[in-house]
């Protein structure tokens, strides 16, 4: 890792992957063959890409029978106890409809909905990520959608991963598809014969998923387009170098791009850590992938003080930000943005990203001054509630009009005042009677 003197601004703000031409163009073809072809179009791509010929796109009770016994039952307690985790925490996020009352007899509110269906992609592949989903389809049931549709290419025994399908189980989901890749994507978002069109998709994949996720987004809703995985750690000279070292090489092993970054005001401790970085890198299985992104992405920034380091943070804005100082709750009160931050030398980011119960799915590439990561409301949608009495019509219809008429909208300040007509009519009535 390189070590450099904070001079100006510092940024993780890199261009998100927008594919090439030829990329777009592949995946709109996909997406609009699946939409003429349904599940066959769905089975042409799985046999084109992942070398599988499917007779069914469904994951039969068979193969979920099968990852139980493929899976250690200890590892299954520790899905189960990571889910009750996840759960509880998720739990305190939800939230309620609502109405206010005002004395003129006016009542307003908003009125909190589930979405009536989900859909989940899971990378596949060579990897397993039961991780993803216990944190996406844990939140949707939380909120209340009843439908939850997971998705994920098959292995080349023309299955899913055990471990994916064990997590799936154990939380009840009832849909889970062998399909992955953008045909996936556009079955979520327009439908199949076998698979229903759902309202929001979630979940990373690569550049493929990542494009059909934004060609089909307006016919349905995403979750967000991620970018590379990212880890600031924050430390004083209270910290040890060679833990600090591993949570730095946590992120540098996911991808080749991923970022890792140490934001210090200690010399003495910055070079002892890109020491450690080096000597832990030589025994990682996954050293290539994470010796790249060290070599091209990895930073440590050696500040002044405390509070100059605190606003190299606060301009880097994190996925991921460990806290290991002293006093960790005492820098957590200066920090603005970050994903998710974890506090003290036993908090490394894997223990959220498994087990406390927090959402791993976090905002990107800078994106966190300005987004949160993922959490119940993204599985909700709220209306308001308008109830005007005749009281509070009658003192504000005049203010209303006069609103409108402002913005050049005659038929607008006429909604209001026809009423005016009904209140005449009830007048003359009133008059006629006496």
């Amino acid at each position: 890792m390189r070590i450099e003197r904070v001079q100006g601004t510092v940024s993780l703000r890199r261009t998100i992957e927008s594919g090439t031409e030829e990329q777009r163009q592949a995946v709109k073809r996909i997406i609009d063959e699946v939409r003429n072809n349904g599940d066959a179009a769905l089975k042409k791509y799985t046999e084109m890409f992942d070398g599988i010929s499917l007779h069914t796109l469904a994951v039969t009770q068979e193969e979920i029978e099968e990852a139980y016994w493929l899976i250690d039952e200890e590892i299954v307690h520790i899905i189960r106890e990571a889910a009750q985790n996840i759960r509880e925490y998720h739990e305190r996020q939800r939230a309620t409809s609502w109405f206010m009352t005002r004395e003129d007899g006016t009542i307003l509110g908003q009125k909190v909905t589930p979405l009536d269906a989900v859909g989940l992609y899971v990378p596949g592949g060579t990897a397993a990520y039961p991780s993803s989903v216990l944190m996406n389809v844990i939140p949707a049931q939380v909120a209340g959608v009843k439908r939850i549709v997971i998705v994920s290419p098959p292995n080349e025994r023309g299955t899913l991963p055990a471990a994916v399908l064990v997590a799936a189980c154990e939380l009840g989901v009832q849909e889970i598809y062998k399909v992955g890749g953008a045909q996936a994507i556009a079955a979520l978002a327009y439908g199949t014969e076998t698979i229903e069109p759902v309202d929001k998709i979630f979940g990373p994949g690569n550049i493929y998923v990542a494009l059909a996720k934004r060609e089909v987004f307006g016919q349905v809703d995403i979750d967000m387009i991620a970018g590379p995985s990212e880890i600031v750690v924050l430390a004083d000279e209270t910290a040890k170098p060679n833990e600090i070292a591993a949570d730095l090489l946590s992120q540098a092993e996911h991808d080749e791009r991923a970022v890792s970054i140490f934001v210090t005001p200690s010399l003495q401790l910055a070079l002892k850590v890109e020491e450690e970085v080096e000597k832990q890198l030589a025994t990682l299985p996954r050293k290539n992938i994470a010796q790249k992104a060290i070599c091209d992405y990895g930073v440590i920034y050696v500040t002044d003080t405390m509070k100059q380091a605190i606003d190299v943070v606060n301009e880097l804005a994190p996925e991921h930000l460990e806290i290991m100082t002293a006093e960790p709750f005492e820098q957590l009160s200066d920090i603005r943005h970050a994903g998710a931050i974890f506090l003290g030398p036993y908090s490394s980011e894997p223990v959220g990203d498994y087990f406390a119960g927090t959402n791993h799915v976090l905002p990107t590439n800078g994106t966190a001054r300005f987004s949160s990561g993922l959490t119940v409301d993204a599985f909700m949608k709220k209306s308001s509630i308008v109830f005007y009495s005749e009281q509070a019509w009658q003192q504000h219809v005049e203010k209303i009009a006069a609103f409108a008429r402002l913005e050049g909208l005659e038929a607008h300040a006429r909604a209001v005042e026809e009423r005016l007509k009904r209140r005449e009519k009830q007048c003359e009535q009133r008059q006629s009677n006496e």
